[in-house]
């Protein structure tokens, strides 16, 4: 496994402790560390490097003003609860989930008025960093009861690079259930069917489809799972999917003139 030097360390550099060094974990330290900030990182399922490996859970979050909470949200409980009696006052943790309700509501609960905590998902993964697409963005969530933690936390992200959209977590996560959702179950299901075995004979406009279903294939194994389980509205929205496809797929059957234009495909409306 490749080691990951700390860049240059400017005087403006903060220190944060990464809790989970999956795919996004490492993605998100290295843009840490191009943007000149200290990071130790601690996971015991995975190989950390040693440049950033912390020997335990304390030791990566002593000192650090930043604990970022990478692990999948089904373990967030447990390290929540683990992690608590180590922190501090001055210190904000942030999680970077893939959903915001849940998450969001675990760290009120178990962080409360005493420890700074904000909700944040980056729109951005390993597989867009690594095509230089920009801009990158990120959602913020910010809690109720430390509105100043979201105020860093919007200058932290905008000293990488991002663009900051504010939402409380309900409305990111219905949101999210009609765009990150059904495209990963659409992509999902393209994936289980072997559509991109073979794309020799696909056309230019199968592009943006292909990148999708490599997001999935990429994409940590537990990702899928928990943008559909962990997202209260995900299961409404794929059930709205699928009866909307196989409405498109009866009319298919049945309605060979098209006379009321009910299969033709909209063109969007010129604002």
């Amino acid at each position: 496994m490749s080691t990951i030097a700390p860049h240059h360390v400017e005087k403006s550099a903060m220190t944060f402790a990464v809790l989970g060094y999956g795919r996004f974990g490492q993605a998100f330290a290295g843009l840490l560390l191009q943007a000149g900030h200290r990071v130790r990182a601690f996971d015991p399922h995975a190989e950390v490097p040693a440049a950033l490996a912390a020997a335990s859970m304390s030791a990566a979050v002593d000192d650090a003003s930043w604990i970022v909470l990478a692990m999948p949200v089904p373990q967030m409980r447990d390290a929540l609860r683990t992690l608590r009696p180590q922190l501090r006052a001055g210190q904000t943790v942030l999680d970077v989930g893939s959903v915001k309700m849940h998450p969001c509501a675990m760290m009120d609960e178990l962080l409360g008025a005493e420890i700074a905590h904000v909700g944040t998902h980056p729109l951005f993964g390993p597989l867009s960093l690594a095509r230089d697409e920009r801009p990158l963005r990120t959602v913020i969530c910010a809690s109720a009861r430390h509105p100043q933690a979201a105020a860093r936390a919007r200058q932290l992200f905008a000293g990488l690079g991002c663009d900051v959209i504010e939402q409380d977590p309900d409305s990111h996560d219905r949101a999210m259930a009609n765009t990150h959702a059904l495209a990963f179950f659409l992509a999902k299901g393209l994936v289980d069917l072997g559509v991109d075995d073979d794309i020799t004979l696909a056309p230019p406009s199968f592009q943006g489809l292909k990148h999708m279903l490599a997001a999935v294939r990429g994409d940590a194994g537990h990702l899928f799972a928990a943008i559909q389980r962990e997202n209260p509205y995900a299961a409404e929205a794929r059930a709205r999917l699928i009866g909307s496809l196989e409405s498109i797929h009866r009319k298919l059957l049945i309605d060979s003139d098209d006379e009321d234009g009910s299969l033709a495909i909209p063109s969007r409306p010129v604002p």
